[in-house]
């Protein structure tokens, strides 16, 4: 069955820095395009980055422009968010999305 399995959140000072992982299972995951999203408390899950299959293209959403980059290994079925220069308003719970479903969500507090 499809498994997405995200990993690496945690309490990070205003400033800091997170790396985000996925592990992708259950599905071709070479050929399709990775997204994570974010959801913070009382407010609508929101696409963060994507990247298509090959990870020749990537797309942020403008709130994290500059400060997150979105990557994948297509031989270990990963992918990653490395998150920069992180604010408290980055505060949420982050999920790894494929087409095929959903991870279970990692929690990435911004908190000085």
């Amino acid at each position: 069955q499809v498994q997405l399995v995200e990993s690496g959140g945690g309490l990070v000072q205003p400033g800091g820095s997170l790396r985000l992982s996925c592990a992708a299972s259950g599905f071709t995951f070479v050929s399709n395009t990775m997204n994570w999203y974010r959801q913070a408390p009382g407010k609508e899950r929101e696409l963060v980055a994507s990247i298509t299959s090959s990870g020749r293209f990537t797309a942020y959403a403008d709130s994290v422009k500059g400060r997150f980059t979105i990557s994948r290994d297509n031989a270990k079925n990963m992918v990653y968010l490395q998150m920069n220069s992180l604010k408290p308003e980055d505060t949420a719970v982050y999920y790894c999305n494929a087409p095929q479903g959903w991870g279970q969500g990692t929690q990435v507090t911004v908190s000085s």
